[in-house]
């Protein structure tokens, strides 16, 4: 696959973009493992314009593993196209640049943003145009959405095409509308119709957890590859399973217990070293519960998981979660 001046893998499987979740600690293992690219977590257009530092922070990956996708959202082109000159400005660098048009959190669409902009398809197309201009012609730009606003609003086919007649280069879409949250199932038809409206890449993204549902869903929607979000939390080896299994190859083996928790504690390690303990042991709870899924305890290893304080907890949990299994 080619976008503008990136040649990628055939049947992509990208890190999807998860406020509060996929920091750089957390895309760097997923490119380790095999992601085609990682999309930072959203940062506001409107903030980095007013001059926000912790909005570019969410965005700036001084060692990114990988292609590096940055993640804006917005209502108001001028301001998103204000936003693209200062990140660039401040030299944050970026492989990709993606539009947040899907985002279901009552705080973003209250501002017109995220899924609220899919009840607006001409205003859609106006935000890519916007984004178009600042990033220039060398830059791919892709845009992250769903299938519509609600049942009455299924927008998605007029959305994605305004994105690609104004310049979006690939389209990934979450099978739900904002109405659904994240309730099952995805709706395969409607990812299937926006595949089908246009002549860009399609990434089909929702309840991806194992190699074999990710080949079923590609087969369903004929879409160009799949976008995989909280499926891969925890399990940063379903990417190189997804591209065994799609490149017609065997599927690799489960980790051992042993990989699994030296990957989480590197990973949070690499958290602290990033933010400091007291901001990344916090956020490293929910990512820690999720390398608990599966195990025999797993209740009060999560329990555990959420009483993290120190880094040295990390090998307190590592022993216990070793014994529980024994």
């Amino acid at each position: 696959m080619k976008l503008r001046n990136l040649t990628l893998p055939d049947i992509p499987a990208v890190f999807a973009p998860m406020a509060g979740l996929s920091d750089a600690a957390c895309r760097h293992l997923m490119a380790d493992h095999g992601a085609a690219w990682t999309v930072s977590e959203m940062a506001s257009a409107k903030a980095i314009t007013f001059g926000d530092k912790k909005s570019l922070t969410l965005l700036r990956d001084e060692h990114p593993h990988g292609l590096y996708a940055i993640q804006l959202f917005g209502a108001e082109p001028e301001t998103l196209e204000q936003a693209i000159a200062i990140v660039k400005e401040k030299g944050i660098a970026f492989d990709i640049l993606d539009l947040n048009m899907g985002c279901p959190a009552p705080k973003i669409t209250s501002g017109g943003a995220g899924s609220k902009l899919l009840l607006d398809p001409e205003l859609c197309g106006r935000m890519v145009a916007a984004a178009r201009r600042a990033v220039g012609e060398d830059t791919p730009l892709t845009v992250k959405m769903r299938i519509g606003w609600d049942a009455d609003h299924l927008t998605g086919v007029e959305v994605a095409k305004q994105c690609e007649a104004n310049g979006a280069d690939l389209i990934a879409v979450h099978g739900r509308t904002r109405e659904q949250m994240y309730v099952p199932p995805i709706d395969t038809a409607a990812i299937t119709a926006i595949r089908q409206a246009v002549s860009i890449p399609v990434l089909a993204n929702g309840d991806i957890t194992t190699a074999a549902g990710a080949a079923e869903l590609l087969a369903q929607t004929g879409c160009a590859g799949v976008m995989i979000g909280r499926g891969a939390l925890g399990d940063p080896w379903l990417f190189e399973r997804v591209n065994a299994v799609t490149a017609g190859k065997e599927e690799p083996e489960a980790p051992s217990l042993n990989r699994r928790m030296a990957a989480m504690r590197a990973q949070i390690y690499e958290m602290c070293e990033e933010k400091g303990e007291w901001t990344a042991m916090p956020q490293a709870r929910s990512q820690a519960m999720h390398y608990m899924k599966g195990l025999k305890g797993a209740a009060a290893l999560r329990r555990y998981c959420s009483m993290l304080e120190h880094f040295p907890d990390v090998d307190r949990l590592i022993d216990t979660a070793c014994r529980l299994q024994e």
